[in-house]
C-alpha cells in the first residue's frame, strides 16, 4: 500500500523534540478547510495538541481560507477537534500531566479520502542534543560526499 501524500509536515518538531510514541488521529474540519488542505494550503510549524474536558484539540495550526469559498470561511487558526478514542485521549492526558511530555503534530495527510494528523508524544531536546544531531548529520554528509568522490 502506498504511503499517503502529506499535506503539511512539521520539520521544526523533528529538530526540537525526541519522539517517544506516535498516534494517528482524524480531524474535524469544515468543507472549505478540506478543499484548502487538498490544495496543500496548511502550516503546522507552531501547532500543538491539548486535552480539554476529555477532548483533544489541535491548536495553532494554520489552514488558509479557501480562495473560492464564501464569506463563511472559518478562522484559519481556530482550534480543531482531534478524533481519537477515549482511552487514547486519557493516555495522552496522563503522559502530558504526569511525565511532562508534549503532544505535537508531525504531519497532516489524506488517507482514503479522509484528513488525518500524525501526532507524537515528545520530550523537548536540550541545546547540546540539537548540536550533537547537527554534528552527526554533517559527518554523515561528509562520508557520503567522500564515498561519491572515491567511487
Amino acid at each position: 500500500m502506498e504511503r499517503p501524500r502529506s499535506v503539511a509536515t512539521n520539520r521544526k518538531a523533528r529538530h526540537e523534540y525526541h519522539f517517544l510514541e506516535t498516534l494517528e488521529a482524524g480531524i474535524a474540519l469544515t468543507g472549505t478547510e478540506v478543499k484548502s488542505l487538498r490544495r496543500g494550503r496548511a502550516n503546522i510549524g507552531d501547532a500543538f495538541c491539548v486535552v480539554e474536558g476529555g477532548e483533544a484539540f489541535l491548536c495553532n495550526a494554520h489552514v488558509s481560507p479557501y480562495e473560492f469559498g464564501n464569506r463563511a470561511n472559518p478562522d484559519p487558526l481556530r482550534k480543531r477537534k482531534l478524533l481519537l478514542h477515549r482511552r487514547e485521549i486519557a493516555h495522552i492526558e496522563g503522559q502530558v500531566s504526569r511525565k511532562g511530555l508534549t503532544c505535537v503534530p508531525l504531519r497532516i495527510y489524506f488517507k482514503g479520502g479522509v484528513a488525518k494528523v500524525e501526532i507524537a508524544l515528545a520530550r523537548g531536546k536540550k541545546a547540546y542534543d540539537k548540536r550533537e544531531a547537527v554534528r552527526r548529520r554533517e559527518a554523515a554528509r561528509e562520508m557520503a560526499r567522500a564515498a561519491r568522490a572515491r567511487g
